[in-house]
């Protein structure tokens, strides 16, 4: 027992930045997942006392969010931190000041800084020049904020650790949801797949990375166009077809991906009963929406998703949504 107390205190994050999973070990992956659980558990029992007082985040959003900010700054203020939020049209970032120079001076403002955005390289520019902990809401590339929470949700209502479960992405499995997922199932040994067109397949690059890291946890990295892929499947996931910024290619992405939406047939295929499905959010699931309205009236089913599956038993969607807060909760404790 005593060997086991030592070796809980050994990971020490304080100071990190957390900007990719791939950066993090097996073992600060598993302490952040278990962070999260405790801080969850002592807020819902109201026993927690702040643990961020006198902190002070700034929140740089190119890209707009309601989960992401949100739950940042609920977790913060939970906290007892103070949060700034600065969008694209209220920094200078970028535009009448360099990259280095902001981060430099807010750096000197901020004990940590979130950046959701476009490029890799804007949050490691920021993580290199600035002196203090960040932490990536979103970029092209990778969505790691995210992913922990996935993962929380999944041990809440799977019945297997994660190194048995069996995730199957299905649509644009070259999006930064999909690419987030395979670095999180290589750290923790899970069995991904990424079910969608070969087209739309990640590069070669990006999955012999992937794959290294998989090695040692003996994670399965699987792409496949065929639906047969899901059966066995513990947790079926999808994204939109377009990202922010894509609008232009939805009708070449319905006709690729609709054969890849998520219906009731796809669970029924996986032979798990208890199968769970997951979504990032947000979810074009009905044509409440005023994009999936105008585009249904040029004759495209936007959809990745039917409103069946996401109302059903199955769709764990806003427990998901919730453990955003949690786990963020638990990235900024940890580095700061």
């Amino acid at each position: 027992m005593a060997e086991k107390k030592k070796a809980a205190k050994a990971i020490n994050l304080k100071g990190r930045s957390f900007l990719t999973l791939m950066d993090f070990s097996v073992e600060e992956v598993r302490h952040l997942l278990d962070l999260s659980r405790k801080l969850k558990a002592k807020k819902r029992k109201g026993l927690r006392k702040p643990l961020l007082e006198g902190k002070n985040i700034v929140l740089l959003f190119e890209k707009a969010s309601t989960r992401t900010r949100c739950a940042f700054e609920v977790a913060a203020l939970e906290e007892g931190a103070h949060v700034t939020f600065l969008d694209s049209n209220s920094s200078q970032m970028g535009k009448k000041e360099s990259l280095e120079d902001s981060a430099k001076v807010l750096g000197r403002f901020y004990d940590g800084i979130e950046y959701r955005g476009y490029r890799q390289e804007v949050v490691e520019s920021l993580a290199r020049h600035s002196g203090v902990p960040v932490w990536n809401g979103l970029t092209d590339v990778d969505h790691p904020t995210q992913v922990l929470a996935d993962f929380l949700t999944i041990e809440e209502h799977v019945a297997k650790p994660l190194n048995k479960v069996k995730l199957v992405f299905a649509g644009d499995i070259r999006n930064n949801m999909a690419y987030a997922l395979m670095y999180g199932a290589a750290k923790t040994g899970m069995h991904f797949v990424g079910l969608g067109p070969r087209t739309l397949n990640p590069s070669e690059e990006i999955l012999a990375r992937v794959r290294e890291a998989a090695q040692l946890t003996g994670a399965q990295i699987e792409l496949s166009d065929d639906l047969a892929a899901v059966q066995g499947a513990d947790v079926i996931y999808t994204d939109v077809w377009a990202s922010m910024g894509e609008e232009d290619q939805i009708p070449e992405r319905v006709r690729l991906l609709t054969p890849y939406k998520v219906t009731m047939a796809m669970l029924d295929r996986t032979g798990n009963p208890d199968v769970i499905f997951l979504h990032c959010l947000p979810a074009f699931h009905d044509f409440e929406t005023k994009l999936a309205k105008d585009m249904k009236e040029k004759g495209h089913d936007i959809r990745e998703v039917t409103d069946e599956v996401f109302r059903s038993r199955h769709s764990v969607v806003f427990d998901q949504a919730e453990n955003r807060m949690h786990t963020i909760n638990a990235i900024m404790v940890a580095t700061l």
